[in-house]
């Protein structure tokens, strides 16, 4: 097992104040709609700035050094927010695998939280992005178990970019998947990704995982999704992401759905 580079545990005071970064940030929330329900299903915890500067300008100041803190101090934020949000759904939070390598251990803060705040696991999503290179998939199947063991539900976010798609799939029993954006641009106008769509959702309904399209803009990929069969959406059509606040879609958003 990896010694953990500068590991020591955090209480949720010392994460929510970024305790050994040299900045501080906040967050943006984006709604996941339900679309057979018509309601929120989970809002996403985006980082932004501290005056609403993009996640750029913050993922571009993290490094080996300080990524463990900074992941440590995402879920926190995460949370905190929301509970003063008075958030009633679950909420969904990126996280770096990379930066884990006790999965027991640096649990330990996110769980302190949540209690605190009253916050069940089953409430919490951890969502984490192909976009970024698995150095040690075994190390990070047993992150996956061990945050499904603590109630925890985890999602593979980007699911058919970066650096894998059906073999990660396949070695990570993960609860939700989240289509790449790009496998939903302009959907109803191609018969390809309809058809590369529709495996997926075969596959991971023998899996009983959860299906969540992200990216949808228009109305169009919306009513493509749905008809297969996926009814948990994300994107601008909906809703951009609210600093620091929720939002919730009004009725209209859903006509024609």
């Amino acid at each position: 097992m990896k010694a953990q580079h500068n590991f020591k545990p955090l209480s949720c005071s010392e994460c929510a104040h970024g305790a050994g970064l040299n900045f501080d940030f906040s967050m943006a929330f984006q709604p996941i709609v339900n679309l057979h329900e018509r309601n929120v299903f989970a809002q996403e915890a985006l980082v932004r700035g501290l005056n609403n500067e993009s996640a750029t300008s913050i993922l571009g100041q993290i490094d080996y050094h300080n990524r463990y803190r900074f992941d440590q101090a995402c879920r926190v934020k995460a949370i905190e927010l929301t509970a003063k949000l008075n958030l009633n759904t679950r909420v969904s939070i990126n996280f770096m695998p990379n930066a884990v390598y006790r999965a027991e251990l640096c649990i330990r803060t996110t769980l302190e939280c949540a209690r605190a705040h009253n916050i069940p696991t089953s409430h919490i999503i951890f969502e984490f992005t192909e976009g970024e290179q698995i150095k040690d998939l075994p190390h990070v199947s047993e992150i996956v178990d061990e945050y499904k063991k603590q109630g925890f539900l985890v999602a593979i976010d980007d699911f058919g970019s970066g650096y894998s798609g059906l073999n990660l799939l396949a070695e990570l029993e993960t609860d939700i998947i989240k289509l790449d954006m790009q496998l939903v641009r302009e959907l109803h106008h191609h018969k390809t990704r309809q058809a590369i769509i529709k495996a997926i959702t075969e596959v991971c309904r023998e899996l009983d995982i959860t299906v969540i399209a992200e990216g949808v803009e228009t109305l169009d990929e919306a009513k493509a999704l749905l008809d297969l069969g996926i009814h948990l959406q994300q994107g601008y059509y909906f809703s951009k992401p609210q600093f620091q606040s929720l939002f919730h879609p009004p009725a209209h958003i859903f006509a024609g759905l």
